[in-house]
């Protein structure tokens, strides 16, 4: 029963991971749309230059990510509970 148990709890939290994540992205395309200034925050294309030459020590994806949510959150485009939630699930918490 625990396994079952496990699987469910694991299912709920991936709903409510995608639910919180919808959310996140309408509310940004609202107020971004409303501002006029619609950007993609998810996948960003570096320059060439950058792009053909390695980095010494690459920053992980993930520190990048969380700097841009902290600014939607400081230019209150999202709650800081919406930035708490993908926070966690970024690292893994």
């Amino acid at each position: 029963m625990g396994l079952v148990a496990n699987r469910a709890a694991g299912r709920m939290q991936a709903r409510e991971t995608y639910r919180t994540m919808a959310r996140m992205e309408r509310r940004r395309s609202f107020v971004q749309g409303n501002m006029g200034m619609r950007q993609d925050f998810g996948r960003q294309e570096q320059p060439a230059e950058t792009t053909s030459v390695p980095a010494a020590s690459p920053e992980p994806e993930y520190m990048r990510e969380l700097e841009q949510l902290s600014q939607l959150r400081d230019q209150g485009i999202i709650t800081n509970e919406d930035f708490e939630a993908k926070k966690k699930q970024i690292l893994g918490i």
